[in-house]
């Protein structure tokens, strides 16, 4: 499995769409066996190709702070899914997902220039 988390300084980005890059961990048997960055897209994440790119990896699963709806239709609709409301340090975040300890908060932002992080 992959998990990708858009990434800033090592921590969840509080906005997908304008994270400085994601970091792509790979999992087997519960175990991160590798990670890597991919540099985030010029723009905003719902009208890059990020899904898409993200998708052609291999990512199935997306940890990140907050999200509008265009970005979590985009990325749902190209099979990865997406778990909002994580903060924090992406390694501890990854760990405690594979815990099972990391649910979606179902809150997302409600416009375009989400000033709530």
């Amino acid at each position: 499995m992959k998990i990708a988390i858009p990434t800033r300084e090592g921590r969840v980005d509080d906005h997908f769409g304008h994270c400085d890059h994601y970091t792509i961990f790979t999992v087997e048997n519960n175990t991160i066996v590798e990670s890597s960055t991919l540099p985030s897209p010029q723009g905003c994440g719902c009208k890059s190709n990020i899904a898409t790119t993200l998708r052609e990896m291999g990512v199935e699963v997306m940890l990140a702070g907050n999200m509008g709806e265009g970005a979590l239709n985009i990325l749902t609709r190209n099979n990865i899914r997406v778990i909002r409301g994580c903060t924090g340090d992406i390694n501890i975040l990854v760990q405690t997902f594979l815990r099972g300890f990391v649910f979606d908060s179902g809150v997302g932002c409600d416009h375009h220039n989400c000033g709530n992080h």
